[in-house]
């Protein structure tokens, strides 16, 4: 693994991580965008395992977006536009030629990849040749139901934390189970895991995760003008995933002429991170097809 800290255009700088040979050519580069309240440490199973699983002449390099990690902290005026320039920061230091994002992360590339393609970033190769979301995290057509963001901002403002985790818990139904329990009930149950690795980094990242999940679905944003995205885009959700993802992929792919989608028989939300390897095969089948 090689590590990289890059310089942003705001004076911050992000942390980039990188599987695999450092001269590998940009059409076998995959360049992997996480999601909300994780590090690009969770995700280095994953990242290794898919740079093994697609063989030598692959690499797949994996970023610490703002506010976590060895990143620098999200700017005063942070917004969907910074994650998209740095999105492109990223594809012109690689040269990643194939784009990957998870959750909100999913939300992160379709927003740059569509700001490209309408843009004359298309004309420098901004645009993936390949480009694949699991679980993407976007409001579209006010699917999604953001009330509860302003109660979760105040909630993280007073260190509320466990409460505004199990307010999102509820909101986003990342667990089928966890997302019908009492909201009090929930908070309390949330507050026994303060001190576990998992629990004292979703605390720690969830300043960040105001300004992301704002940046993401406050804004509802109309399916149809992600129909820009390229003819191949590989839209995926696990079945055993959020509802609201597995629908929001199958409303994207409905609305990109030419795109796929894929549902991971076993896939949950957090199969990326946790490198399944049905869903590992998936994205590597997608990525090396011809």
């Amino acid at each position: 693994m090689e590590e990289n800290i890059l310089p942003t255009a705001d004076g911050g700088s992000l942390a980039l991580y990188s599987y695999g040979n450092s001269q590998t050519p940009g059409h076998r580069r995959i360049l992997v965008v996480g999601g909300a309240f994780l590090t690009a440490a969770i995700y280095r199973p994953f990242a290794a395992t898919l740079s093994s699983r697609l063989g030598d002449g692959w690499t797949v390099d994996l970023y610490d977006r703002r506010g976590r990690g060895k990143s620098t902290e999200q700017p005063a005026d942070y917004s969907m536009d910074t994650e998209i320039s740095e999105v492109a920061l990223m594809l012109e230091y690689t040269g990643a030629q194939n784009l990957f994002g998870h959750s909100l992360g999913g939300a992160v590339v379709l927003n740059a990849v569509r700001s490209f393609s309408e843009t004359a970033s298309k004309a420098h190769g901004a645009v993936p040749a390949r480009l694949a979301v699991y679980d993407p995290a976007i409001n579209l057509d006010a699917s999604l139901d953001t009330t509860w963001l302003r109660s979760f901002t105040a909630d993280v403002a007073e260190g509320r934390n466990s409460r505004a985790l199990a307010r999102m818990e509820r909101a986003m139904q990342f667990s089928p189970t966890l997302s019908e329990v009492p909201q009090p009930i929930l908070a309390a149950l949330l507050a026994c895991t303060s001190k576990t690795r998992a629990g004292k980094l979703a605390r720690t990242l969830l300043p960040s995760g105001v300004g992301e999940l704002r940046a993401a679905l406050e804004e509802s944003q109309p399916a149809n003008s992600f129909s820009v995205l390229p003819r191949n885009t590989h839209f995926m959700a696990g079945a055993k995933s959020a509802k609201y993802f597995r629908s929001t992929a199958r409303q994207l792919h409905a609305v990109v002429p030419g795109s796929s989608y894929l549902e991971t028989p076993k896939g949950t939300h957090g199969a990326v991170p946790a490198a399944f390897k049905g869903l590992l095969d998936d994205i590597g089948d997608y990525f090396t097809q011809s």
